[in-house]
């Protein structure tokens, strides 16, 4: 077998775990239908969110993700897991999230996805030359002698990924790319479907996640 398709397969692998695992008896997942006011959302993003994802989800610092374009339901997924259930405890912990999306009900939350879904993203770019040719390999092909999969294989070619589990990775800050793979790897971050994305960041180097996250921040 050639190692492409060799790639091939393992990418597929990964991106099928999740309905193995239901298959298996793992909890399903809950289907997200985000269907909000953008109009309303606005409202919100303009005079709280503002501050640290722009006015339109373009953040003006690499510490906070661009928002803007990404899939609505991946959005209100991750809304939902930072505001803490009836034990008190979010899924996913950030101390500035965990706040700031404690007081918005459920439809607010919808309302702010549908906002930042059809805002334009603007664009990003690599940076690093050296190391551009390893994150594109890593990314179109992983590295099959680690098991690691190909990022394209769940986020597609370009980065646009897959709603609602597959985010759009392309244009992301670099910064910001480079600190969740690591908080994926450090086991920080664990509202990952079936630990897919644990799994894949364990086998990273520095230096790897570096190289990926910069060409992430060049796809259009």
């Amino acid at each position: 077998m050639s190692r492409l398709s060799f790639n091939l397969m393992l990418s597929l692998a990964v991106c099928a775990l999740a309905p193995h695992a239901h298959a298996a008896g793992a909890p399903k997942a809950p289907v997200l239908h985000p269907q909000g006011d953008a109009a309303r959302g606005k409202e919100i993003a303009m005079t709280v969110c503002i501050a640290c994802h722009g006015p339109d989800g373009n953040s003006p610092t690499a510490a906070n993700p661009k928002l803007a374009g990404q899939h609505a339901a991946y959005l209100l997924k991750q809304m939902r897991d930072f505001k803490a259930g009836p034990d008190g405890k979010a899924e996913r912990v950030n101390a500035i999230m965990n706040g700031m999306i404690a007081p918005y009900t459920a439809e607010q939350m919808k309302d702010l996805a549908a906002y930042y879904s059809i805002q334009k993203q603007t664009g990003g770019e690599a940076r690093n030359r050296e190391t551009l040719a390893l994150g594109k390999k890593l990314y179109r092909a992983g590295d099959a002698k680690k098991g690691l999969p190909a990022c394209a294989g769940c986020h597609g070619p370009a980065g646009a990924g897959i709603p609602a589990q597959y985010p759009r990775l392309a244009g992301q800050f670099q910064e910001y790319t480079e600190a969740q793979l690591k908080a994926f790897r450090n086991s920080e971050r664990s509202n990952d479907q079936n630990k897919m994305m644990q799994m894949i960041a364990v086998k990273m180097t520095d230096a790897e996640i570096r190289a990926v996250a910069d060409y992430i921040a060049g796809l259009h």
